[in-house]
């Protein structure tokens, strides 16, 4: 991420909110977003312990309507779309034709034969364009971005401090299931989702309430306002990938090891021919930590036995383990846990070793 200098940069409606709390603001995805307030560190922690506050509303929607929304939904994402109900959740994925990874995304049933899918801010145009050029005459597909604000409150105080602001009972809100209801007297789809691994809520409402919204639960109880750089290392800990560093046009979800939300027993999807041919991978995805000083970052090459068999993807100081951890593309044969590799940082090659994520359980 760059500072944002000379650059005709997108805000947020929450951007006042952030100037005023001394964020440091920087570029990402064409948008001017908080990268830190307080500080990564304290961000990260609070949120694994308590209660962190994101504004995402740089995350792109897309609504999917008409009698064949469902019909379409299932052909372009490979998760299995038939298995959604109203009020319920799925995250999944865009493919090409040739199963490269378009976007990630989570794809909610708001209604029998509408849905909303939430989507990368650098990809929301491609992936529109992509969704439009595929759709049949009875689906209408919308880039409805600009109507949204997307707050995302996580941790493990995330439910105690968001149950006295509305009347929708969150304990018997599952995880990926969602409903409509008031948070401090402002309409929400409240959604039991996030990306940090912690139990929290995603908050969709109208752009025009996000800084009202954002006002209401900062002031209902120990909210700790976080930026990108806490996101990332989060995600990072769980092993969770992030497009344009694990995924992209040119992987697949099964060396991203997402075969999980990859449903080939559904029926044709694109990109599911190229994927049931099953050819041998010539990568994968592996989690990596550093067992010498350093910290792996994108674009290093890992070594084995004086051999390059890959390139880091992700890379951080884990502030919860207070260790060098890494994602990264090896050779098949190397992404066996326990498999001793070398990462070269800046010519020299430190020692590392693959293994299992999630990183932080």
């Amino acid at each position: 991420m760059e500072e944002a200098q000379g650059k005709e940069l997108r805000r947020t409606p929450l951007h006042a909110r952030h100037k005023a709390l001394g964020a440091r603001m920087v570029e990402f995805a064409g948008w001017e977003m908080p990268v830190q307030y307080r500080g990564i560190q304290a961000e990260h922690a609070a949120v694994r312990s308590g209660a962190g506050l994101f504004d995402v509303s740089h995350m792109g929607e897309l609504e999917v309507t008409g009698a064949g929304a469902s019909r379409f939904c299932q052909r372009v994402t490979t998760n299995d779309v038939a298995r959604l109900q109203p009020s319920q959740a799925q995250y999944t994925l865009l493919l090409n034709d040739r199963a490269g990874v378009i976007d990630d995304l989570v794809i909610f049933r708001l209604e029998e034969t509408r849905y909303l899918l939430c989507v990368n801010a650098s990809r929301a145009d491609v992936d529109f364009r992509w969704l439009v050029d595929h759709a049949d005459d009875d689906v209408t597909v919308e880039n409805v971005s600009d109507a949204y604000a997307l707050l995302a409150l996580q941790g493990p105080a995330a439910a105690g401090i968001l149950q006295p602001l509305t009347a929708a009972e969150l304990s018997a809100l599952e995880p990926f299931h969602f409903v409509n209801g008031d948070v401090g007297g402002i309409r929400c789809i409240i959604s039991r989702t996030g990306y940090t691994g912690e139990d929290g809520f995603e908050l969709y409402c109208a752009a025009g309430d996000g800084a009202a919204l954002w006002d209401a639960l900062t002031a209902a109880g120990d909210v700790e306002p976080a930026g990108l750089g806490a996101r990332d290392t989060l995600r990072l800990e769980k092993g969770y990938t992030l497009y344009g560093h694990e995924l992209d046009e040119t992987t697949t979800p099964l060396e991203a090891r997402l075969g999980w939300v990859t449903k080939l027993d559904k029926g044709p999807f694109i990109g599911s021919e190229v994927l049931a041919r099953k050819e041998p991978l010539t990568r994968r995805l592996a989690g990596l930590m550093m067992e010498e000083a350093g910290i792996a970052r994108q674009g290093y090459p890992v070594w084995r036995e004086g051999r390059e068999v890959g390139r880091i993807t992700s890379g951080t100081l884990s502030p919860t383990l207070g260790k060098a951890i890494a994602l990264g593309y090896v050779a098949p044969e190397a992404a066996v846990p326990d498999t001793e590799v070398e990462v070269e940082i800046r010519r020299r090659r430190g020692r590392a070793r693959i293994v299992r994520v999630p990183f932080v359980r």
